[in-house]
């Protein structure tokens, strides 16, 4: 039984010895295990550190700064303040300016809205030579707040030519000229005297020319004139008919002061 065993075993390596090199191609033995393992699966390691280099060929190492001391904790009142800001001097409420409300294309609708409609009108105002003109009028029943607005378009009621402060007005104009200011004072404010015409018997003139001074030429390019007026008593000491300087000894003694003040373009 045994050899009976043995003849087959021989004779079956013997038939695979004859088979042809194509047929063990087409059944090739059991590839080797892959040398993979399951830690290939992981997110990538970082690559091992390198040994150390010799001292003598490491390179240089940057010096390092040296910690930052932390400063010592300031009291309130130890801190440093920032510097105050300077203070800007706020434009009086009631104040005729070469900007802002009175520029040249405002018209009588902006002014309507800038100081409610219920306290303006359109109607007459004095003019030369006890004549009638219109104006718009802001505030016409309150003296002290009263201005007139003078337009060179009356049926529009745009194009502003002049506004006029007089009467009990306390607006203010450029440079802060107001009514009562006395002549030395606005002298003052020109930084130079100024042109007048001749006195009327009444006792008032009005400015002719600023000389060059601060009153001259005003950013957003209005003008001022003024009427000057004195006193009652000293009417008849001043010079009538003839021009002169706000600084002529004439003028040195009398109690003169601006009734009428125009800011127009």
């Amino acid at each position: 039984m045994k050899r009976q065993l043995l003849l087959q075993v021989s004779a079956l390596a013997g038939g695979l010895a004859l088979l042809p090199s194509v047929t063990l191609a087409q059944f090739p033995p059991p590839s080797a295990p892959s040398s993979r393992t399951v830690q290939d699966r992981w997110p990538t390691l970082e690559p091992p550190q390198t040994q150390q280099q010799p001292a003598q060929q490491q390179a240089p190492r940057q010096a390092q700064p040296a910690p930052r001391q932390a400063r010592p904790k300031l009291d309130d009142d130890d801190a440093p303040k920032p510097p105050p800001k300077p203070r800007v001097a706020a434009a009086p409420a009631n104040a005729v300016t070469c900007g802002g409300t009175f520029v040249k294309d405002t018209t009588h609708l902006k002014l309507a809205i800038k100081y409610d409609s219920r306290n303006i009108v359109f109607g007459d105002v004095d003019g030369t030579d006890g004549t009638k003109i219109k104006a718009t009028i802001l505030y016409p029943n309150e003296s002290k707040r009263r201005l007139e607005v003078i337009w060179n378009n009356d049926a529009a009621r745009t194009d502003l030519s002049m506004v006029v402060i007089n009467g009990q007005s306390q607006w203010s104009a450029p440079k802060g000229v107001k009514l009562g200011t006395p002549l030395a004072a606005l002298e003052k404010i020109n930084g130079r005297p100024f042109k007048l015409s001749g006195f009327d018997p009444d006792g008032s003139a009005s400015v002719l020319g600023w000389e060059g001074g601060a009153l001259t030429s005003l950013p957003g390019g209005c003008r001022v004139g003024a009427r000057i007026a004195t006193d009652g008593k000293s009417a008849a000491s001043v010079p009538q008919g003839k021009e002169l300087l706000s600084n002529d000894a004439n003028l040195k003694a009398v109690k003169a002061s601006v009734v009428e003040i125009l800011v127009g373009y």
